[in-house]
């Protein structure tokens, strides 16, 4: 009890400094954006090319802006107006269509930023962006993880010397709290995030509005990162209390920490509205206002448009410059214009020229937005095992990572053990023989094909994590190969130990044994075609069919439909020399088949010269036996070749896996 008692006391002590700090609304001197003063943005025009008419669509035209660190920025306008496009480009995203060209300048401290994402000065380099459909969070974790998760890839804590890894540690622990607290989310801290199948656990998860304050949170744990905080709708599909919640946390942070926040925001309530600085109000890609959000009536007054006395500024803001739904689009487009042009000619919008001038002329012989010294990045070898520690908490709270496919496997071994059951060496035996290693063999490489929801979550975080600049594709590939590893192998070993000596295949450990590897490189072999094509198509239904067509071709010019010596030359050089489940049938086969002998029978049971009747003739047919290497020949296979059989099995794995890796490395 006394332990306890201390150790609480020193849990308190060492949140109550960071406690103390929010209340009185001010952040750690760590986590206080001193690098970006300003962002700005001039003249920014995207135009991708209509799929229908193959010609140049504006989305932006001519967009300009600026927010100062501590202020929080609403971008306000119709569905389809290029509030997402603009959020992107400002954040350093590539643009939504490969046909899109983007023009403008993005100004960081008023100084041009580079374009390369990630290098020093770049937007990308001190922006996040939280996107409105935001499925990049694993929901085997709780919320305290996810946040301790987030910190470890982001770096945080880096330091030299155990003294100062301790104190970063311990910095990073109460950060973590701070912005539990902060976010709202106490209560939730030991909640799992929540997903379908969780093994043992009936919480129902998180709700939209904690997600999205999740979200927020896991990219405000890196100290000092962002400097620019971006947001899609945050406040999209929740109720006008969840919404205002999450603004004024936003608005918060940004005061408390210095950063810059913009977010895009559809028809808010009125006390939501006014919690941000400034709006830019835009219809079909142009600007209809820049300015302070206490400014909007007035200056929508003084052109003959004054807001209602007693209506949401906001949707009244939004009708005023939506036309999707008029019945006279001309009239609408027209009224459209002439707000433009007398946004275009107003006062505001000299004075947002001006300002954008004086941030050029005061950055102009200003150094180089530079990353923080706290900001070093951990290497591969940390951020390969803190991804392999993050897998393996959610591989054994989520049924559906591997639960399922344990299960399946057991089953099929189950299956297969007593169908096939107990056969003898018999020559009646041998072709339910050939049947049970075919039929094990592929529909145990068929079945990894449940492992594609799995991975396509795995695949919405890396995403994010990427753009974010957290780790790269390498430490994607290699993490989530290692993790697979001691789990397939645990399938291997379950599925044989069922299936093998129930059927009564070759008795001898050295059979089985080399059964197990087989199994098991099958199993390798399968699920990194599985990561292939779930990172080509990371949609379930699609992946799911490339999967189950590829299997279906591999089954067939594996050699058991169809002998090798009979395969026509297009499957047998197009396919056959590089099917995975070919080198796992003829192993299997000829670990069954080499050192085996078979007895046959005349009629009615008779043995002896003259009156055996084998199938199979080998030089042992006089003693009424087959040798199993008769069985072999007719597919062609001969011992002796499998470690090299081991290594094409290993170069497939791994080209699959290179393949996989460098269509990560190519998505953006």
């Amino acid at each position: 009890m006394p332990a306890t008692s201390t150790s609480s006391t020193a849990s308190a002590a060492a949140k109550e400094p960071l406690e103390v700090d929010l209340e009185r609304g001010v952040a750690p001197e760590s986590h206080v954006n001193t690098t970006v003063h300003s962002l700005a943005w001039s003249g920014i025009t995207v135009t991708i090319r209509d799929r229908k008419t193959k010609l140049p669509k504006t989305i932006l035209d001519n967009v300009d802006g600026i927010v100062e660190a501590g202020k929080i920025l609403a971008v306000m306008g119709p569905s389809g107006c290029g509030k997402t496009t603009l959020l992107h480009r400002l954040a350093g995203r590539p643009l939504p269509s490969s046909s899109a060209s983007s023009s403008g300048t993005l100004l960081l401290n008023g100084q041009p930023a580079a374009q390369q994402p990630d290098s020093t000065g770049s937007a990308g380099a001190v922006t996040r962006l939280v996107e409105q459909h935001d499925y990049a969070l694993l929901g085997a974790l709780t919320v305290h993880e996810t946040l301790a998760f987030a910190a470890r890839l982001s770096g945080s804590a880096l330091a030299s010397g155990s003294s100062e890894k301790k104190r970063s540690a311990e910095t990073q622990a109460r950060r973590i709290e701070a912005l539990i607290d902060a976010f709202g989310l106490r209560a939730q801290a030991d909640t799992l995030v929540g997903t379908t199948g969780l093994l043992g656990k009936k919480d129902t998860g998180l709700s939209g509005g904690q997600k999205r304050r999740l979200s927020v949170a896991c990219q405000l744990v890196r100290a000092g990162v962002p400097r620019v905080l971006i947001l899609d709708e945050p406040t999209s599909g929740l109720d006008s209390a969840a919404g205002w919640e999450v603004i004024q946390l936003l608005k918060e942070v940004a005061r408390r920490e210095k950063l810059i926040v913009i977010a895009s925001i559809h028809q808010p309530s009125t006390s939501t509205f006014n919690l941000f600085d400034k709006l830019l109000l835009m219809s079909r890609g142009k600007t209809h206002y820049f300015g302070p959000t206490g400014a909007v009536a007035g200056y929508y007054a003084s052109i003959g448009h004054s807001l209602p006395v007693h209506v949401n500024p906001a949707e009244f803001l939004l009708e005023m410059v939506n036309t999707d739904f008029e019945e006279d689009q001309e009239a609408a487009t027209q009224r459209l214009d002439e707000l433009q042009h007398a946004w275009a000619t107003s006062t505001g919008a000299r004075d947002l020229s001006g300002a954008l001038a004086a941030a050029q002329e005061k950055g102009s012989g200003g150094a180089s937005v530079e990353l923080d010294a706290i900001e070093k990045r951990p290497g591969l070898l940390s951020v390969v095992l803190t991804l392999m520690h993050r897998s393996f908490v959610k591989s054994y709270r989520d049924v559906v990572v591997y639960g399922v496919r344990l299960a399946m496997y057991t089953g099929l071994a189950i299956m297969i053990g007593t169908v096939w059951l107990r056969l003898d060496a018999t020559q009646e035996s041998i072709i339910p023989f050939m049947n049970a290693i075919f039929y094990g063999s592929a529909f145990m490489s068929f079945m990894a094909c449940a492992y594609s929801p799995a991975y396509i979550e795995d695949y919405m975080l890396f995403i994010k994590e990427k753009r974010n600049g957290l780790y790269g594709a390498t430490a994607m590939t290699v993490s989530n190969f290692l993790i697979g590893i001691p789990y397939l192998f645990l399938f291997s070993i379950v599925f044989s130990a069922i299936s093998y000596w129930l059927t009564n295949l070759q008795p001898t450990a050295q059979a089985f044994f080399t059964w197990v590897l087989w199994v098991f490189l099958d199993l390798l072999a399968a699920e990194s075609l599985v990561v292939l094509m779930a990172s080509v198509f990371p949609s379930l239904v699609p992946s799911l069919a490339l999967v189950a067509f590829a299997n279906g071709l591999w089954m067939s010019v594996d050699g058991f439909m169809v002998p090798p010596t009979l395969l026509n030359a297009f499957y047998k050089y197009g396919f056959h020399f590089w099917d995975y489940q070919k080198y796992v049938f003829e192993n299997m086969m000829i670990n069954e088949f080499a050192g085996r002998v078979y007895t046959c029978a005349g009629a009615g049971g008779e043995t002896g010269e003259g009156s055996c009747q084998c199938m199979w003739q080998t030089d042992l047919a006089d003693q009424c036996l087959i040798r199993g290497q008769g069985v072999l020949d007719q597919y062609g296979y001969k011992p002796g070749h499998m470690g090299k059989d081991v290594g094409i099995m290993m170069a497939i794995i791994l080209g699959y896996r290179v393949a996989g890796w460098v269509v990560l490395k190519l998505k953006k």
